[in-house]
């Protein structure tokens, strides 16, 4: 392996992904950093310009520019870091978040048209080959980090169900009721759900699923609800949990959403600390039979206003 060989490798893959023509490649009026903005700013409650310069390795200038013209076409808004008055905290608008969307979703079909050219049987020696490169070069990065929080791909929606009834079923002894009540909420959600309101997040590690979360109206006008949250056990312990939680938050009051419920049991420790360090507030608790167990069901509330609003 020489120098040579990885620039001539660079080379091959920038001119394969149109790294050098991102915008006319996508059919979009955005480069490849711009573009990049735009998913960093999408998969998080909100940034600030410090934060983007770290994640991105951008020159502050460069930045600037880049977060001017957005401001001018309406795809963000900026205002004071709820953590650091001294900040300015950039937030993606509902037209900010469309034309993420659309972006993600024309990446995916150019990525999927690429793929469509490997035959089948290929196709597990190239992921292969693309997870040794990042776990080499990639050494020593921190898990949270390594993970993509991304829209369902077809069939993991059905994950979401199996995962769930095997992981409480193992910890917690939970029957099949439980995964019939997940399967009617991920049934529900693949049946009707509005994408502007509603939304499915699957964290991706090492090119497999990880854990999920979901963002759902409930009944009561002007308030969402959190469902599913799950981690699998190895990605555990690296912040991911609170990852999720985030990226519901952030969704639901970017939505125009008041409140965000969830219902949870006691025995879940681990979420319910989420919860907590999050701003969630317990409403209620009520003991139930239910998936086999006797537990202690719980509802929470977060209200979404801003500081002074």
């Amino acid at each position: 392996m020489t120098v040579q060989d990885i620039r001539s490798f660079n080379r091959f893959y920038t001119g394969l992904i149109g790294a050098l023509d991102y915008g006319r490649h996508l059919y979009a009026p955005y480069t490849l950093t711009e573009a990049r903005v735009l998913y960093e700013l999408a998969h998080a409650d909100s940034l600030d310009a410090a934060d983007l310069r770290g994640r991105l390795g951008l020159d502050a200038g460069y930045l600037s520019r880049i977060m001017n013209r957005f401001e001018e076409a309406g795809l963000i808004a900026r205002g004071p870091s709820r953590s650091d008055p001294r900040r300015r905290r950039v937030t993606l608008t509902a037209r900010g978040r469309e034309t993420a969307a659309l972006l993600d979703e024309r990446a995916q079909d150019t990525v999927g048209a690429l793929l469509d050219r490997v035959a089948p049987g290929d196709r597990p020696r190239l992921g292969e080959a693309m997870r040794t490169i990042q776990d080499i070069l990639g050494e020593g990065e921190r898990p949270e980090e390594s993970v993509e929080l991304r829209e369902p791909r077809p069939g993991e929606l059905g994950w979401i169900v199996q995962r769930n009834a095997a992981l409480y079923a193992a910890e917690y002894g939970w029957n099949t009721e439980y995964e019939g009540l997940v399967a009617r909420i991920v049934a529900d959600f693949a049946e009707d759900h509005d994408p502007h309101l509603e939304r499915v997040w699957i964290a991706e590690l090492a090119g497999r699923p990880v854990g999920c979360v979901m963002c759902v109206r409930d009944e009561a006008p002007g308030t969402a609800r959190l469902r599913l949250l799950l981690v699998e056990p190895e990605a555990r312990g690296h912040g991911l949990g609170d990852r999720l939680v985030r990226a519901v938050i952030g969704f639901a009051r970017g939505a125009g959403y008041r409140d965000l419920v969830l219902w949870t049991n006691d025995v879940l420790g681990s979420a319910r600390r989420i919860y907590q360090r999050h701003g969630f507030v317990l409403v209620t608790e009520k003991p139930h039979r239910s998936f086999g167990r006797d537990l202690v069901g719980q509802d929470w509330r977060l209200e979404l206003h801003e500081p002074g609003g």
